[in-house]
């Protein structure tokens, strides 16, 4: 009985030219395993064979996605295991991707994730996870300390790391490529990459960053044992300079120190072209000059000269007259701190004649305004007078205004402590009017006050004269400056002598000076 039933279904089903397919589907639905057990999609299914014999014949292709789907239609007899439906998955996905179009999977994903999020997918996917867990520690600190910043200042403008691609892509391009070297074990290509983000993210903001690279390469730089040492060489320089911008003086010299004994006798060059070995040299008196002032500062003086002797011989080594100058100078400035005047000298004439042979004008300055501190040190005031007049002269000229002030406020001083209040003023209105015209409003201040002692100073030699004669004239004359003073209107009868108080006053104190002498000993044909 069921036989004949399928007979008159294909007898039906070929009159009605149906294709294939649907003979299978309904082939299908009548089985005996669906007969036993009628579920509503196969009562569906015959419903829709019985409607089938009335339609016209339509064509239907059998892509491949309807074949995948229709054999997980639940009248489907067979089991299919989870790996099969997971591979067929895969497949559906691909047939979608290569015959629609539309968006692939990873466009989606690229459209719906963030810029951060698929470069790290794409570093897992190329198989780059000791790539992708550096740069995910770093993406872990750069958000604490933005967050961190962010709790103590409202104006911190550190951008999120999501907002700064150019970054990214440098953190993948350079990380990968390390990471392919140190499978390798090409290091020297592991040091140039590292040290090509080092270099791009040294800006104030990603310091941290590159410190964090400067370590990474000199990690590398000791596993490399072809060139002599010289990336170990650099790589110290560069550990050396993290540990001085950090403060660490110590730590610092000690990677300055090995870095100049890696370079020694090395006509190694960096890639601006400048010597390895004068480098470290440089480092190594700056760090060794930065270790005195702190040594010079507890009174430690005798340790200050013992290393700023050793940073001398250093920079005589490095063949530099210029550095060889200014260890020099250090060396001067120290003995002159420590009280010892003429070795002080001794080296700061050295200074002064190499400054001279290179025709360094500001070198020369700042020899002559130190040898000006021993001289007055020593009392000798006349001398000391010349050498900062002579600086004064050389930075106008070099337009190093600033630098001019502090050396006219020194002979301001000077005049001023040994009561030559006028030549104090002089100097002293020197130094606030250059301060005024470069509207340095903190130096103004403090020289404006040098000038007002000093013109007070200039005052109280006369109102003191004065008050010595004590006749009525000169009674009369610190009245009127003192009612001028207090903003009294004059008497008409007396207006021509109180007008020239003022004036009175103050040549009166330069006349005092011109019989006194002045510290320089020059004599005025008018006294």
């Amino acid at each position: 009985m069921e036989a004949e039933k399928k007979k008159g279904i294909r007898r039906s089903l070929r009159e009605s030219s149906v294709p294939s397919f649907h003979l299978a589907v309904s082939a299908k639905c009548l089985s005996p395993m669906c007969a036993s057990s009628p579920p509503p999609t196969c009562e569906k299914a015959k419903h829709r064979k019985s409607k089938m014999t009335t339609l016209p014949p339509v064509p239907m292709p059998r892509p491949k996605l309807a074949s995948l789907a229709r054999q997980k239609l639940p009248c489907s007899p067979r089991t299919i295991p989870r790996s099969q439906l997971i591979k067929e998955k895969d497949g559906i996905d691909h047939y979608l991707e290569v015959n629609f179009k539309g968006l692939s999977k990873e466009e989606v994903a690229a459209y719906r994730n963030s810029y951060r999020k698929t470069i790290c997918v794409d570093m897992l996917q190329g198989g780059y996870h000791k790539s992708f867990t550096e740069l995910f520690a770093l993406m872990e600190k750069w958000d604490a300390l933005r967050e961190a910043a962010r709790v103590r200042s409202i104006f911190w403008l550190q951008r999120p790391l999501e907002e700064q691609p150019d970054k990214l892509d440098h953190f993948y391009y350079y990380l990968t490529r390390a990471e392919v070297a140190e499978r390798k074990e090409f290091f020297e290509d592991v040091y140039n990459n590292l040290y090509a983000l080092a270099c791009y993210f040294n800006h104030s903001e990603d310091k941290w960053v590159r410190n964090h690279f400067y370590e990474r390469c000199f990690q590398i730089a000791q596993l490399i044992k072809v060139d002599g040492g010289k990336k170990e060489a650099e790589a110290r320089g560069h550990m050396g300079l993290l540990f001085e911008e950090e403060g660490q003086l110590l730590e610092a010299a000690e990677h300055y120190e090995a870095f100049h004994q890696l370079t020694q006798g090395r006509i190694w060059k960096d890639e601006a072209g400048c010597g390895l070995n004068l480098l470290a040299c440089e480092s190594l008196l700056r760090i060794y000059r930065l270790l005195a002032d702190k040594m010079l500062e507890n009174k430690d003086y005798k340790q200050a000269i013992r290393i700023l002797i050793k940073a001398s011989e250093i920079a005589k080594e490095g063949n530099n007259k210029k550095m060889e100058g200014e260890a020099s100078y250090y060396l001067g400035l120290a003995h002159l701190a420590a009280g010892e005047y003429e070795t002080a000298l001794t080296f700061l004439n050295t200074y002064s004649e190499i400054s001279t042979v290179l025709d360094d004008d500001l070198g020369l300055g700042r020899a002559y305004e130190a040898i000006a501190k021993v001289l007055q040190s020593q009392g000798k005031m006349t001398e000391a007078i010349k050498y900062l007049k002579h600086v004064v002269k050389i930075l106008k000229n070099n337009l190093q205004f600033l630098d001019a002030v502090k050396a006219s406020t020194m002979l301001g001083d000077i005049y001023n402590e040994k009561g030559y209040y006028n030549k104090a003023s002089a100097y002293f209105q020197q130094a606030f009017d250059t301060t005024a015209e470069l509207t340095n409003i903190p130096l103004m201040e403090e020289t404006k006050v040098h000038y007002g002692i000093a013109k007070a100073h200039q005052m109280m030699l006369t109102v003191n004269s004065y008050i010595e004669s004590t006749d009525l004239t000169s009674l009369d004359y610190l009245l009127s400056w003192k009612e001028s003073r207090s903003n009294i209107t004059p008497d008409p009868v007396t207006r021509e002598s109180r007008r020239a108080t003022l004036a009175s006053l103050y040549e009166t104190s330069e006349h005092l000076e011109e019989l006194n002498g002045f510290p320089d000993n020059v004599p005025k044909n008018d006294t």
